[in-house]
């Protein structure tokens, strides 16, 4: 079997046949391997979605699931298939940089909850994906090693913060990747590159060994495909954890039954809401277009679909900005040239520790998480603090209340996940504005800690679109199974999977 076919096959099918023994494990991890070899380096105008690629422990383990399914051991759904993970989870002797000067080089000495799990369930992970520097930025152009480049066309972005989990899917080097949503980070990139993510409801997922940007809104959930995988994905990495304190003690939902039952495509007796002030001014007209293509199959799926109004949302973007930027500053003080981490000491006698520090910073963070840390330590000065910090965190009370209301009326919300299609690399880099903008649809769910899903909505001028679903907190098996309906639909409608669409990887032209 070939690489080029084997690489194209989703985890679910990877899943059967690795179960049947009509593939190994080996053989399945040395095909992504060989592919990333083929697509990724950067050095040769590749996609760039890997920041590092661990070959030899990759092999390693796959070997060990192939031993254990050749002794009979009972093995996971997933055993054996290869993941990718988001260089913002601490992983035991492999590094996490966090995309930052700051942390390279920086191998933890333990696994974060997420990538234990992976271990135990036999998944292979394959090494660490790129991302923007702490997770600040939209497009993965923040890294401080490279830009991604989306495998729709290497001249646009990928979307960020993680935009080397969802590139890596679409460029068919790895099946599924494990990504994190502080306000968009795995529903932007998914919805940019054709691809599946969901932002599981906050505290749904343990954000042990997640490094933080965020406390309040960070959450690491599954990247892939399909609505199924995804499902699959997330089924291993849920669950309570004692190691974080914002986790929920409560049984998981099942977001993979949900998943298979909405592939029969019927969602009779669903009532679907659709955001009013996510849609119109600012949303290009193929996005809109990909939209409304999408409603009329919800429709013909026998849901019901009203259109309902969140008024304080139109505030969720200015509250983030805020609410964000002061727990990045207060999270990222630690990086200080003292404990871990990059330190940068100045020449001559007699230096301070405080200009190790100004020389340190300087040096280890890039301009967005510059700008991003300057902002945060502004609102909580003394002074400042209600009329900012506080004034948002009011804000997010008030756009959990909308959200409250409108889950009192319907099962599920709909949207764009994103306004744009992937823009050109460099094109909103001198205007971050422009840039967050391109969250505003994403940011909401974050504040109100609900369960988010983009998947793929179609093309708009040779580029994917995203469909957001969103659900009240813990029920994420909400998501999965309108998710998987629409996605059959959509799919039926097309002929043939999205992805299947995408380009050979070609480079970047010259």
């Amino acid at each position: 079997m070939s690489v080029a076919e084997l690489v194209r096959w989703d985890a679910a099918r990877l899943s059967e046949a690795l179960r049947a023994r009509v593939v190994s494990s080996e053989e399945v991890v040395r095909a992504h391997l060989d592919r990333i070899a083929a697509v990724d380096p950067a050095e040769q105008g590749g996609v760039n979605a890997f920041l590092h690629v661990a070959a030899d422990s990759a092999l390693a383990r796959a070997r060990e699931v192939d031993a254990d399914r050749a002794r009979g051991a009972e093995l996971g759904p997933l055993a054996g298939v290869p993941v990718g993970v988001k260089d913002v989870l601490t992983t035991r002797g492999m590094p996490t940089t966090c995309g930052s000067r700051m942390l390279e080089g920086w191998v933890p000495p333990y696994d974060a909850t997420v990538v234990r799990e992976l271990h135990a369930a036999g998944l292979v992970v394959l090494g660490k994906t790129n991302m923007d520097e702490f997770a600040m930025g939209s497009t993965t152009e923040h890294s401080a090693f490279g830009p991604t480049r989306n495998p729709w066309d290497p001249t646009r972005i990928p979307g960020g913060s993680g935009g080397g989990s969802a590139a890596a899917l679409a460029a068919f080097e790895a099946p599924l990747t494990v990504g994190s949503d502080t306000g968009g980070s795995i529903r932007q990139p998914a919805a940019v590159t054709g691809t599946v993510g969901v932002k599981p409801t906050y505290g749904g997922v343990s954000r042990y060994g997640l490094v933080a940007l965020a406390s309040s809104l960070d959450q690491a959930g599954p990247c892939a495909r399909t609505v199924l995988d995804t499902a699959l994905l997330h089924a291993v990495i849920a669950g309570h954890d004692p190691y974080d304190s914002t986790s929920i003690p409560a049984a998981a939902p099942d977001v993979v039954g949900a998943a298979r039952r909405g592939a029969d495509g019927d969602l009779t007796g669903v009532r679907v809401g659709v955001v009013h002030e996510l849609s119109g001014e600012g949303y290009e007209p193929g996005v809109l277009a990909r939209f409304g293509e999408a409603l009329d199959e919800l429709r013909a799926a026998g849901a019901e679909v009203v259109e309902l109004s969140l008024p304080n949302i139109v505030h969720a973007l200015a509250a983030y900005y805020l609410i964000l930027p002061s727990e990045a500053s207060s999270n990222l003080a630690k990086y200080d040239g003292m404990r871990y981490g990059l330190r940068v000491t100045p020449e001559g006698s007699g230096v301070t520790a405080e200009q190790v520090m100004r020389a340190t910073r300087a040096a280890g963070f890039g301009d967005e998480a510059k700008r991003r840390i300057i902002l945060g330590t502004y609102a909580l000065s003394a002074g400042y603090y209600d009329a900012y910090y506080g004034s948002a965190q009011k804000v997010r009370t008030l756009v959990q209340r909308d959200f409250a209301a409108a889950f009192g009326q319907v099962d599920v919300l709909v949207s764009p996940t994103a306004p744009t299609v992937a823009y050109r690399l460099g094109e909103k880099l001198d205007d971050p504005l422009a840039m967050y903008a391109g969250d505003v649809a994403t940011i909401p769910a974050n504040l109100a800690g609900i369960p988010g899903m983009s998947l793929p909505a179609g093309l708009s001028d040779g580029l994917p679109v995203g469909l957001q679903l969103l659900a009240p907190q813990q029920a994420d098996d909400r998501l999965y199974r309108v998710g998987a309906a629409v996605e059959a639909r959509l799919v039926q409608r097309w002929g043939a999977p999205l992805l299947e669409q995408v380009p050979e990887w070609k480079g970047v032209p010259a």
